[in-house]
């Protein structure tokens, strides 16, 4: 199954992780609209995932038909969970979407697909679209599991789940370790990917929007996101300086 031509509209999901302080933050935002121009706005979606504590002023810094999102969110309503932060108080500060089963936080924090389903559901009873982030790791990949992993992985991630939702392709493989994913490789996780949507959601799976999420740059962004299944891409450190992002989104036009 290939994504419908004239399809989703493609998204920017600029994930900032740990990084910027509030002020920081709205000094980002600030720069951003002064280079926001009306022909920009058509090229792609953006949406900034900040730190929570720094997407109130952010909002207000941004300009307009730019979103903001969460890195994560409890998969508990609310309650004695401390330090976790609920779907409900992402939605109050006007969030768009939130980040669930990225690979940091299923490496480094033990999130299993059962819990990653759980965040999904919760963001989604309050109206927020989850990214749900999916891939593998190295020796996956070099026995030729890559495909067979990750589907296991984004259908227990999206158990309970209805289509509101992306979902981003992480080649974790390629994150430290010398090797480079390609354009190909992302098309090929990409289309694994919404036929197993489609096994899910039926024809929806066709204006779901699937996204690579893997070292993407001013220089290779049109390559991967020009590919038929590929409708955007999750973006690390190339999120971090205006300047790159302004160049994402010229190489996309």
């Amino acid at each position: 199954m290939t994504a419908a031509p004239g399809g989703p509209r493609t998204l920017l999901a600029l994930n900032w992780k740990m990084n910027k302080t509030p002020t920081e933050a709205r000094a980002w935002g600030r720069e951003l609209a002064g280079e926001y121009r009306p022909g920009i706005r058509g090229k792609a979606e953006v949406a900034v995932m900040a730190p929570a504590i720094s997407l109130y002023g952010l909002k207000e810094a941004l300009p307009g038909g730019v979103d903001i999102g969460g890195q994560d969110v409890s998969a508990h309503e609310s309650g004695a969970y401390t330090g976790e932060i609920s779907a409900a108080m992402l939605r109050d500060a006007e969030c768009t979407y939130v980040i669930v089963g990225h690979s940091e936080r299923r490496e480094y924090h033990g999130e299993t697909d059962a819990v990653v389903a759980a965040k999904a559901r919760q963001a989604q009873a309050h109206g927020l679209t989850p990214i749900v982030c999916v891939g593998e790791g190295l020796e996956v990949r070099e026995r030729g599991e890559h495909v067979a992993h990750t589907l296991a992985q984004l259908r227990g991630s999206l158990e309970g789940v209805d289509e509101r939702v992306v979902v981003a392709y992480e080649p974790v493989w390629a994150i430290g370790t010398g090797k480079t994913a390609t354009a190909d490789d992302a098309e090929e996780m990409a289309a694994a990917i919404r036929g197993a949507l489609a096994e899910q959601y039926g024809a929806l799976a066709l204006g779901l929007r699937v996204l690579y999420g893997g070292s993407v740059k001013p220089d290779n962004v049109a390559s991967i996101c020009g590919q038929p299944n590929v409708n955007g891409a999750l973006v690390g450190g190339a999120s971090l300086k205006v300047e790159d992002v302004l160049g994402l989104l010229a190489a996309l036009e």
